[in-house]
């Protein structure tokens, strides 16, 4: 089996790039490369290290791992889950989590991330557009999951990591009686494995298929922001959900799959405080801190330097006073990167190899192809803003957007694939990220789009048409805000504007909840009767 590190002998960044290749092989598994290649090699190696919300410690070794995930395979293979099948995971950070995804690769099925703070709306949606046959969660999801689950169809196996309920069938008894033989079916690289979801500006979420070199075009741009990540000593943390590609594709598999320990623990809201004493406590060398969290960090004020070997950060752009915080806050450079969904971790710092520009998500990551193109799909002269681009064949890269041909085709200008954001690069390679080329709105590092929102508030009896957009932010870079045409008789007022807030965040998810209401006469449209959300930014 190949080594999954990429970046073996680091030096300047061009010749880093041109000297690379990728160690493909004609048989791929992501459980393989994440566990599997560790539990033959090294079984008793702590892989993960939960933090309970009481403060105990419990690790696991790679064989544990191992032997646990075949034992869930088994068991979703007795429940009639096999190649090609989609099983959702509906879970925090916990050790459930990361056996969720190493037994749905070794059946070869597709796994579907979920976040735990999607409300009924949000779930339904994802579950029966991916036709999710099987779904692992908890006790705390359980009434969500039986309040839609007449609308699901084709799930057919609802499992609960603690305890039974509502129709949910208790995982750990269950697993008990299932054997631990090795299962790992025989899946190569394209094979698809990961089926993420993501919002848009037009029509309802889309889920982006990966396959399992997906973990493999992750790994330069993991190791590079992480100053040539591993080292004798790492530890990797991110207080980033799991269920997002950051939290996913960013930390946990990756550190996993290069012999680093992983740091898990359920954290309900982000707490600065709680973080430096994670940190120190779990003797974290290596953190991903979306922007958001840094800012909140920033915000509480200095405190003792953890002993941090490696920052990280992305999913926006970072400016010179809040790298120069950070050297102060924990003794290194924070190392930017940039991606999306689609194609990740594309972009990236690395400040032992290079200098870094405030401002700059980095230069392209070798084995990645990127450029800024014109309108017409021509690669721009430095200096020029236009839209980041990057190009196929790339293992980081997506295979197509889940029954959604036409939206996949769009994606592509030939052989580029279009990521939407704005951007410039300069003479040196540097990328400097400008705006979003669509209406998504950025926040907190989430990706929204304004369409669910506005479906989910054009579905209250008092609005008749509602828009979305994101207005800055001292914090979450935007605040997702509302603007909403009353219907019949119905008055703008502060109850209702908290009805529709609350309606959000119950029915989709709080982190997609507007934190404002405007009630308007009209909107804006085009003369094709299009909402004009541009226009709303000068409301």
């Amino acid at each position: 089996m190949i080594d999954p590190r990429t970046i073996t002998r680091p030096g300047p960044w061009e010749e880093m790039r041109s000297a690379f290749a990728w160690p493909m092989t004609e048989r791929m598994n992501i459980a393989d490369l994440a566990c599997e290649r560790w539990a033959r090699a090294a079984s008793e190696r702590v892989a993960l290290s939960v933090l309970s919300a009481e403060g105990a410690v419990q690790s696991h070794t790679y064989g544990s791992l191992s032997r646990q995930s075949n034992r869930l395979a088994h068991l979703l293979a007795a429940r009639g889950i096999g190649r090609g099948d989609r099983v959702a995971i509906l879970l925090p950070q916990t050790l459930e989590t990361v056996l969720c995804h190493l037994a749905i690769c070794k059946l070869g099925a597709i796994a579907v991330p979920l976040f735990t703070l999607f409300g009924e709306d949000g779930l339904r949606f994802r579950l029966g557009d991916s036709g999710a046959r099987a779904l692992v969660t908890d006790r705390a999801n359980l009434d969500k999951i039986a309040a839609i689950r007449a609308d699901l169809l084709e799930l057919g196996c609802v499992l609960s990591i603690d305890g039974a309920g509502d129709g949910a069938e208790d995982l750990w008894p269950a697993m008990e009686g299932a054997s631990d033989t090795p299962v790992m079916a025989a899946t190569g690289p394209d094979d698809p494995c990961l089926l993420s979801y993501t919002s848009g500006t037009t029509g309802p979420p889309k889920g982006a298929l990966h396959a399992h070199r997906v973990l493999l075009g992750h790994l330069p741009g993991v190791e590079l922001p992480h100053n040539l990540l591993p080292q004798k000593g790492d530890c990797l943390w991110t207080p980033a959900d799991w269920a997002w590609m950051g939290g996913l594709l960013d930390v946990m598999l990756p550190a996993l799959a290069l012999g680093v320990p992983l740091v898990a623990h359920r954290m309900a809201k982000f707490d600065p405080d709680f973080a430096y004493w994670l940190m120190e406590r779990m003797e974290v060398r290596n953190v991903f801190l979306p922007p958001t969290a840094l800012k909140i960090m920033r915000q509480a004020g200095a405190r003792a330097a953890p002993a941090l070997r490696s920052v990280a950060s992305g999913g926006e752009a970072l400016g010179a006073e809040m790298l120069e915080w950070g050297r102060g806050a924990f003794g290194t450079t924070i190392n930017e990167f940039y991606g999306q969904t689609e194609c990740n971790l594309i972009l990236a710092n690395c400040a032992e190899l290079m200098p870094i520009r405030p401002g700059s998500t980095g230069k392209a990551v070798p084995g990645h192809e990127v450029a800024v193109l014109g309108p017409d799909g021509a690669i721009l002269p430095p200096g020029e803003v236009g839209e980041i681009a990057v190009r196929r064949p790339d293992p980081a890269m997506f295979l197509e957007y889940w029954n959604r041909p036409d939206k996949t085709a769009e994606k592509f200008i030939g052989d580029w694939m279009l990521t939407g954001d704005v951007a410039m690069m300069d003479e040196d390679g540097y990328v400097f990220f400008s705006a979003r080329s669509d209406d998504v709105i950025t926040s907190s590092g989430y990706r929204i789009g304004p369409t669910e929102i506005e479906d989910c508030l054009s579905g209250h009896p008092d609005v008749a048409m509602a828009a979305v957009i994101g207005v800055p932010d001292p914090i979450r870079t935007e605040a997702v805000k509302a603007f909403v045409v009353l219907s019949g008789d119905a008055t703008g007022d502060a109850a209702l504007e908290e009805a529709l807030i609350a309606r959000v965040r119950r029915r989709i998810s709080p982190h997609v909840a507007p934190r404002e209401v405007a009630f308007v006469e009209e909107l804006p449209m085009t003369a094709t009767g299009k909402i004009m959300r541009r226009a709303l930014k000068d409301v």
